[in-house]
């Protein structure tokens, strides 16, 4: 992509540049009178939000997270779509759909108020995708950076066939200490217990992590708290479109294995998802669209 063209249409005077970033990947930076925060094209991804009054980073991206066409960026808010987890057809396709491996295109760019700007990313078929996942579809990613960051990911059915979706923003939150973190607001919920027996169980209490987490929560219905005693701040989640959360963090030993994680990075993040996956697994209709969505604000 041209710096420049992308410049001249979609750069906004004082809150929205285009730079190359790693990999020559070309990056929205955020500016604004509330936050800044960095858009990789590539996944349309966000790598960073910061509240301007705040002395961290919401969101966490390791520092050995590969810029490559063709993989993922490890932090951030990955897309996963149009399948979360791995390829429901076990032929061989990319765990997590593939969305967050693909550069999508700017659609629009808008400074709402001096506080507030509004990007569009879309993501459109092309022979790579047909190849793998034969449907029709208009994906749109709006982002919205002021005084909380706002995420919402709308699929359009733009074919003659029915298809299904699971999904999720994989959203990898900044903390201060893995061990240390609480996380409220799912206390008596079922979850998938993916990291130990793969049967349902019931949170009790809030969620808090001491060995490698992977959780799915069915029947959420309402904001979760992150408490982080370190930074001494909490983060609240709300979601839209989604009924299900999910809890991760890899520990160490699986932690170590990965090639995109320094070996200490498992402290300092936890991935708190809005996701429709598992048993809430959306139809859509020739024509039809759905929306999913999340709005990330820090709390003291």
């Amino acid at each position: 992509m041209n710096l420049e063209a992308l410049n001249r249409r979609f750069a906004l005077d004082a809150q929205l540049s285009v730079r190359a970033g790693q990999g020559d990947f070309p990056m929205l930076h955020v500016s604004n009178e509330n936050a800044t925060a960095v858009i990789s094209i590539y996944g349309a991804q966000v790598l960073a939000y910061r509240p301007l009054d705040e002395p961290e980073d919401l969101l966490f991206v390791s520092q050995a997270a590969y810029y490559r066409e063709g993989k993922a960026i490890k932090g951030g808010i990955p897309i996963c779509w149009p399948w979360f987890g791995p390829d429901p057809k076990n032929v061989g396709r990319p765990a997590h759909g593939f969305a967050r491996n693909l550069s999508w295109t700017v659609v629009a760019t808008e400074a709402l108020d001096p506080g507030t700007t509004r990007v569009l990313l879309g993501l459109e078929p092309t022979p790579a995708t047909r190849a793998v996942w034969a449907h029709e579809f208009t994906l749109q990613l709006e982002i919205v950076v002021g005084s909380r960051l706002s995420l919402a990911l709308t699929t359009h059915n733009r074919g003659e066939t029915s298809f299904h979706l699971t999904q999720a923003l994989h959203t990898y939150f900044n903390i201060g200490g893995v061990d240390e973190v609480r996380v409220h607001g799912l206390e008596g919920m079922p979850y998938l217990d993916k990291a130990g027996d793969g049967e349902r169980h019931d949170q009790v209490g809030p969620v808090s992590v001491s060995g490698e987490v992977d959780r799915i929560y069915m029947g959420v219905d309402q904001p979760l708290l992150i408490e982080d005693p370190v930074y001494e701040r909490r983060i609240r989640i709300e979601a839209e479109g989604s009924h299900t959360a999910v809890v991760w963090n890899p520990w160490k030993e699986i932690a170590a294995r990965m090639g995109d994680l320094e070996a200490d990075d498992y402290r300092r993040f936890l991935c708190v998802e809005t996701a429709n996956a598992a048993s809430e697994v959306i139809p859509l209709a020739p024509r039809e669209r759905y929306r999913i969505g999340a709005s990330y604000r820090v709390e003291r």
